[in-house]
């Protein structure tokens, strides 16, 4: 390896990490003209771009929202994907309510991410000696390959800005390691990445790390201080980021996601086969998901370039260094296995979703490859291997998706063209022109991946303006729950002056500024999801109805007065008669013209009872008056000659504690949904306080303070090292990048 420190160097990795920001700006535009929404999709509309809104008008009235009471199937945002201790992604929900546009404010929210994933995989390579020209063919070819653009991009937000986070603490940790960077930038990055709030990209860090490790001992056996240095610097972020998980985790038992099981059900679990489908643009990958078998997405997709590359590398130049290669081939090997199942360990589930994982490794390590090994001598014969390369494409692809046969071989005649385009260039215009061509051809193929799956399959079309949308829909004030199944939209049904005028599902509810019951949610509450018979986006079976309206067991109240329901709303398609029954007691058809065809709505005749004694649902035995309310506590005022008992519409999440005049009292739940509090005999006028707070909030505060001097100490010592070898040199040391190898054409 040499290592080039010059200014002119310092420039090209410049010039070409802005190509890279541009590519990846360019790509973006090619994705949009095939489809505007495309950024806008499936969980991102459902999900996370509503509960950006919500959080940013909350931090604006001064309030860190960890608990919406009323929002009761996702109102518990230390178990959501909300990064709430992820400053970034605080500054996107506080712009978030600003911006009427949900649909253009994710995709620039989007871009900016993706250029920062294209950046990290472009320093990786770097850090492992590439130069910078096929750094920058890796950056800009990982934000469109296959799974990432189609799901992660798309839709899963969280998993794209994990993965981003993941890829510049790599690369910081490679610098740290080998002395070219201090343990700030590592922890920093690995902070983010655990903080996002989403299990995937914190565990992929780990096993980065460890990649990492083996990898730089392999290199130099003497280099294992060094690695414990990252080790720790690695459990100082492990432990600031602890809070993000530890409210989870400690809440677990009653959420849908209670049971530590690992087993393999084959859904989304892709055979190590599918991996011959790498660099086909027509892939279809056969294995089960959603869609069936045949898959209707390039999900195994990662670069046209990345296979017939092989071809042009001087293997046997390569094997000569070949421990400087572990690190990123151990990455990519535990991304392989585990992309094969199980399909289920614990709360990670869907192996597919390390696809992007196996892409980033295989990106990196092919670019590396190229980028200090890559070669034309002997092109033709070069020629004819990549060649056969491209037909072992096209025959795995076929095999997978035989009815597209035609398709796939115009795609393989694309590749093979492209692959002689860029051998021509690179013998007579140098790597750097190669390296654009591949770069270039990247674009099209995004368009015509993404145009080729229209209608997008995954869209909800949920509307994007939120004034409008606003407008349009009833002003429901108080708390409303609405009965109805996302599966009876029809086919044009989904739309502002249609269904999504009335009805809402996921957190769609949250973008019209209003507090509805239901939400999306991975995490459910176990019990209050069986008693009203949810799902993670709202929706409820017919019998919910009937439930409502009979009476608890443990109360004899009614699901409504428990729950201190202000409003009822019924989709039509789920019940088409209601409107023609008489009303419950106490309750009335209430008429909101223009949205008759789409719901039917009961309403309290005594008005909004949210209004009423704040969240006391029912007091046997004891006076309660409220006092005061907060989303995260409930004072009330109790007096009980005999003893009795409290119940709050509060769903019984662990963190709840109360006082009575101070003094600790025990908690109880109410058919295992509702928070209860027994009230002893002979209470006069006592002052009861009930307050939620995060499982493990101590701890995880505890644990980051000791994170942060942790750092602090790696930090100093670094700092001092660095002034040792000032002094011992007598020179200030050269800033650069890591190593670029020389090129070998």
């Amino acid at each position: 390896m040499v290592d080039v420190a010059g200014t002119d160097n310092r420039r090209a990795v410049l010039r070409w990490g802005g190509i890279t920001a541009a590519g990846v700006i360019l790509g973006y535009v090619a994705v949009l003209l095939a489809d505007i929404r495309h950024f806008y999709t499936d969980d991102t509309e459902s999900q996370y771009a509503p509960m950006w809104v919500m959080i940013g008008r909350a931090l604006r009235d001064g309030r860190f929202p960890v608990l919406a009471p009323e929002q009761w199937m996702s109102g518990n945002y230390t178990m959501e994907e909300a990064g709430l201790f992820n400053p970034p992604q605080l500054l996107i929900d506080l712009i978030a309510p600003s911006v009427p546009n949900l649909a253009l404010y994710a995709t620039l929210v989007k871009l900016l991410f993706s250029i920062l994933a294209g950046l990290g995989v472009y320093r990786v390579c770097l850090a492992y000696g590439a130069r910078p020209e096929w750094s920058a063919v890796a950056g800009v070819a990982f934000p469109f390959s296959g799974f990432f653009l189609f799901f992660d991009t798309a839709s899963w937000m969280t998993a794209l800005t994990g993965t981003a986070y993941m890829l510049h603490a790599w690369a910081s940790s490679v610098r740290y390691v080998r002395g070219r960077g201090g343990p700030i930038p590592v922890f920093v990055f690995l902070y983010l990445a655990i903080s996002v709030q989403y299990i995937f990209p914190a565990v992929e860090s780990v096993l980065m790390l460890a990649a990492v490790a083996v990898g730089e001992l392999v290199l130099r056996k003497d280099n294992w201080k060094a690695v414990l240095r990252l080790a720790v610097a690695a459990g100082c972020a492990g432990l600031a980021g602890l809070l993000t998980f530890l409210p989870s985790m400690l809440s677990a038992k009653v959420t849908w996601r209670g049971t530590a099981q690992i087993n393999n059900d084959q859904f989304l679990t892709v055979p190590w086969s599918e991996s011959l489908n790498a660099s086909l643009p027509s892939t279809l990958p056969a294995f089960n998901s959603w869609w069936g078998y045949v898959q209707p997405l390039p999900m195994t997709y990662i670069a046209w370039f990345l296979i017939p590359a092989l071809a042009f590398v001087d293997w046997r130049r390569a094997r000569e260094q070949w421990k400087e290669f572990i690190s990123i081939a151990l990455f990519a090997i535990m991304a392989l296995m585990w992309t094969a199942g199980p399909g289920t360990i614990g709360p990670l589930r869907w192996p597919a979703r390390v696809l992007p994982m196996l892409a980033i490794g295989l990106l990196v390590l092919v670019c590396v490859l190229l980028g200090r090994f890559g070669t034309v001598r002997e092109w033709r014969h070069r020629g004819i291997a990549a060649g056969v390369l491209i037909l072992v494409l096209w025959v795995r692809t076929f095999s997978a998706d035989p009815h597209d046969v035609i398709k796939h071989v115009i795609a393989a005649l694309v590749v093979g063209a492209l692959v002689a385009g860029v051998v021509w260039l690179a013998r007579h215009r140098g790597g750097a022109a190669a390296a654009l061509l591949t770069m270039a051809a990247i674009f099209p193929i995004a368009w015509y991946q993404v145009h080729s799956i229209q209608p997008n399959l995954m869209q909800w079309h949920l509307p994007a303006d939120r004034q409008e949308a606003m407008a349009a829909f009833p002003d429901f004030q108080g708390t409303t729950l609405q009965l109805g199944d996302r599966g009876l939209l029809g086919p044009n049904d989904n739309s502002l002056d249609r269904a999504y005028g009335s009805l809402v599902f996921g957190n769609y509810a949250k973008d019209l500024e209003l507090n509805y019951v239901q939400g999306y949610t991975p995490n459910g509450h176990f019990y209050f999801g069986e008693m009203l018979c949810m799902r993670w986006d709202g929706s409820t079976c017919p019998d919910a109805y009937r439930r409502l309206f009979a009476p608890d067991p443990a109360t004899g109240r009614q699901l409504v007065d428990l729950m201190l329901l202000d409003r009822i709303v019924l989709q039509r398609a789920m019940f088409p008669d209601a409107r023609n029954q008489p009303a419950p007691d106490g309750w009335h058809w209430a008429d909101y013209p223009g949205h008759e065809q789409w719901i039917s709505v009961l309403e309290r005749d005594s008005g909004l009872i949210t209004t009423v004694n704040g969240r006391v649902a029912d007091a046997q035995g004891v006076t309660a008056t409220s006092l005061g309310e907060t989303p995260t506590s409930s004072t009330v005022r109790v007096t009980s000659e005999n003893g009795g008992r409290v119940v709050f519409a509060r769903l019984g999440w662990p963190g709840y504690r109360a006082t009575l005049n101070g003094k600790h009292v025990d908690i109880d739940t109410v058919s295992k949904v509702f928070v209860a509090v027994n009230i002893p005999a002979g209470t006069k006028d006592a002052e009861l306080e009930l307050t939620w707070r995060p499982p493990g909030w101590k701890v995880g505060i505890a644990t980051g303070v000791a994170g942060l001097a942790g750092i602090a100490v790696l930090q100093w010592l670094y700092i001092r090292s660095r002034r040792q070898d000032d002094d011992e040199n007598g020179a200030e040391p050269t800033a650069s990048e890591p190593a670029l190898a020389e090129s070998h054409s």
